[in-house]
């Protein structure tokens, strides 16, 4: 709609199947920028793309167009045919859940530094204990990522 204006930032957090570290240090920055691909494709701009061997951080501006949801499942198919055309031999799946965070353009440099410095944070702590507690969110830890 002309005239209308938005600053959706999010930061998407989402893991490899089963938790599986299956994201290798050799195809990992192909499929960080592949993964910003799609997101421009929905008239997005990803901002920063990182994460570690079984998830993947992703800061982004959304089209105000989709919902969440909508840009996400997008994301997580197209990325995952990717995987299975371009990797045929590397067994590839994404998990079914995600998390959604709202970020401020205040917050955006925080959740840089944060998704930069992935293999540095999940040395000493895990996602749970760091992300999730740090943001208030309860979760089922028999059920978180699944």
């Amino acid at each position: 709609m002309a005239g209308s204006f938005a600053a959706l930032y999010y930061h998407l957090v989402f893991s490899t199947k089963d938790r599986r570290p299956q994201i290798l240090p050799d195809f990992a920055p192909r499929l960080h920028e592949y993964l910003g691909g799609i997101i421009k494709a929905q008239d997005g701009i990803p901002v920063l793309i990182g994460g570690v061997v079984d998830h993947v951080h992703i800061l982004a501006a959304l089209s105000k167009n989709l919902s969440t949801a909508d840009a996400l499942r997008a994301i997580k198919a197209n990325s995952s045919k990717w995987m299975h055309e371009t990797f045929p031999h590397q067994p590839f799946a994404w998990q079914e859940r995600y998390g959604a965070f709202s970020i401020s353009v205040t917050g955006l440099a925080s959740v840089k530094r944060y998704i930069a410095n992935q293999e540095h944070h999940h040395r000493t702590v895990t996602f749970q204990e760091e992300f999730l507690h740090r943001h208030q969110i309860r979760y089922d830890p028999r059920s978180i990522w699944l």
